[in-house]
């Protein structure tokens, strides 16, 4: 078991006191039960990984591409022609 101090300000103090007056646990309690809480709120607001954001997207048939893999010739020469056909 680790031993931590903790300075609270004004405010902070007041706070721990009225809480830990209205339930009855101690300080150690009280922080250790804040703590879990915030942890529980943290995780439920976690950021998506880079897959799920990839799970979102809709790129439809193919995605992006302007042919299949099979004809990048016929694929390169389109894309060459947009850019180029200013």
């Amino acid at each position: 078991m680790a031993a931590r101090t903790v300075r609270l300000d004004d405010e902070g103090e007041q706070l721990l006191d009225a809480i830990t007056r209205q339930s009855g646990m101690s300080i150690s309690a009280t922080l250790k039960r804040g703590l879990a809480v915030l942890h529980e709120q943290m995780e439920q607001s976690a950021k998506p990984t880079p897959y799920e954001i990839f799970c979102q997207l809709d790129l439809g048939p193919g995605g992006y591409a302007i042919a299949p893999a099979t004809e990048v010739d016929r694929g390169m020469q389109e894309a060459l022609r947009r850019k180029f056909s200013r």
